[in-house]
């Protein structure tokens, strides 16, 4: 358990994260300090923070009463010397090492040798700046989403130096400002950011390799996995630019560690121009009057099986939900059979010694998907496309036809997603939980990568995986240690 909520709270910078934090602190009781050098970006802050209140109160969030009161806790000031006092000062500058261990400086000048100071960077090593403070031991990360009075989620980092007076404070003033902290080690990413890298990286993986469209890869991660928006739609909106840097800040601070390197589709994009939504083409086109892309067909109704035979010959937790879905659509069911359609888990179709197959890919749990990824080779049997096309329409899922691959596309970002959740989790950055809150919160994923391992299976993971580095020879594909134990245990990897 965390310990008391500072009373008094220093928030440097009063830009949309700064007056967001000051909004927080405000509306959970504390006395307030927002502290800009600029008055007329310290002006905009409070007016965010006034606008924040009053349209809260509106939609009845808080009452207009709770409003006033705690627009009367905020103190907005250009002279630092008005952080004096502060318990905690959560420091949410621009994202520049110089200019955050300068402040850290002058906090300290201030704050006295007790006061505890948070960043709230999301991409430089907390580590590299705490050595700028007077007490090293009291500076914290505590990285906010943006915007802070929206997103419930709150990473607090431990630094190499950070005491755990520290790290407690941090959690009771993020648990006061009704927040979800997580606890994670310094590092690359720290623990969300670090564990949400495949969405995008491996999204331009399946597209240097041609194995689907942008349009496509977003629809199969919309509908086969239930994100709420594509890697593809994502990357424009929070500019590729911006991604792209990020790629080559995790590259460098990992001295080149292959799941994080950047990719020269980014490069181009950048040298283009073409850097999302903020220029209007990214991925996308946004020049028009128009949306950027249709809307999503809705899946067909499930049936028309009419005891048509049909055998389902795997084991494990896709085949069994299979079995079940296919039975409810009125197949006769069986356990043996030839094959026809060959799931792409552990190996690409070309490698699977069925030539004339259809290649599939879906992940389980099949009543949260509307959608089955289906694959085919030169040699492959019209016959078996349409015998695949009209099972699998029958067994009520959309379809979408991509290039061969083991995984396909969904299966390769998931599978890959729960890959570097192993990867920190056996690491010490996260607890399982957290690394699941995290990216359900944070990123507003339908579930972790923790209960993804529990939805497809550890066995199904790692399979898709030792495919990948089979076929293609990189490392970005190898098994974390902690999924390869937890395969051989029958474990989960939480």
């Amino acid at each position: 358990m965390a310990g008391a909520a500072p009373r008094r709270l220093g928030v440097v910078g009063a830009g949309t994260m700064g007056a967001g934090i000051a909004q927080l602190g405000v509306l959970a009781g504390m006395e307030t300090v927002l502290y800009d050098a600029f008055p007329e970006a310290l002006e905009r802050g409070r007016e965010r923070v006034a606008d924040g209140l009053r349209k809260g109160a509106e939609r009845g969030r808080w009452s207009a009463a709770d409003a006033d009161a705690a627009r009367g806790r905020l103190t907005a000031t250009a002279e630092l010397a008005e952080l004096g006092g502060c318990e905690l000062v959560i420091e949410a500058a621009p994202e520049r090492p110089d200019l955050k261990r300068e402040l850290f400086v002058q906090i300290s000048g201030v704050g006295g040798d007790d006061v505890v100071i948070a960043t709230n960077t999301s991409s430089i090593l907390v580590t590299s700046l705490a050595g700028a403070a007077a007490r090293p031991e009291n500076v914290v990360g505590m990285h906010f989403f943006n915007p802070p009075p929206l997103m419930e989620l709150v990473e607090i980092i431990a630094a190499e130096q950070t005491c755990e007076r520290a790290l407690e404070l941090a959690t009771a003033a993020a648990e006061a400002m009704g927040r979800r902290p997580i606890r994670a080690q310094d590092g690359p990413g720290f623990l969300v950011n670090r564990c949400n890298r495949p969405f995008g990286a491996e999204s331009l993986r399946l597209l240097q390799e041609r194995v689907a469209t942008p349009e496509q890869i977003d629809r199969i991660v919309r509908l086969g996995g239930g994100f709420r928006m594509g890697p593809f739609e994502l990357m424009d909106l929070v500019g590729i630019d911006v991604g792209y840097e990020v790629a080559r800040s995790f590259d460098e601070q990992s001295f080149g560690e292959p799941r994080w390197k950047p990719s020269p589709l980014q490069a181009r994009m950048v040298a283009a121009g073409r850097l999302g939504r903020k220029t209007g083409r990214g991925w996308y086109d946004y020049s028009g009057e128009g949306r950027h892309r249709a809307d999503d067909p809705m899946p067909p109704r499930m049936g028309g099986g009419n005891g048509r035979r049909v055998a389902i010959d795997a084991r494990g937790p896709l085949a069994d939900e299979l079995r079940a879905r296919a039975d409810a659509a009125g197949f006769d069911v069986t356990f043996d059979g030839p094959s026809q359609l060959v799931a792409c888990t552990q190996q690409s179709l070309a490698q699977s010694g069925s030539p004339s197959a259809c290649g599939f890919h879906v992940l389980p749990p099949l009543d949260e998907t509307g959608l089955v990824e289906l694959t085919r080779l030169p040699t492959t049997a019209e016959e078996n496309v349409r015998l695949a096309e009209d099972f699998f329409t029958a067994l009520g899922f959309l379809i979408e036809w991509v290039q061969d691959a083991p995984g396909l596309v969904l299966g390769r970002i998931v599978c890959q997603l729960v890959n570097e959740a192993a990867f920190a989790i056996g690491e010490g950055i996260g607890a399982p939980a957290d690394v699941d809150a995290g990216l359900e919160l944070g990123m507003n994923h339908p579930r972790g990568p923790v209960a993804w391992s529990e939805a497809i299976g550890v066995d199904h993971v790692l399979a898709t995986l030792d495919g990948l580095h089979a076929e293609r020879g990189d490392e970005r594909y190898r098994a974390a240690p902690l999924l390869r134990r937890a395969a051989a245990l029958g474990a989960p990897i939480g």
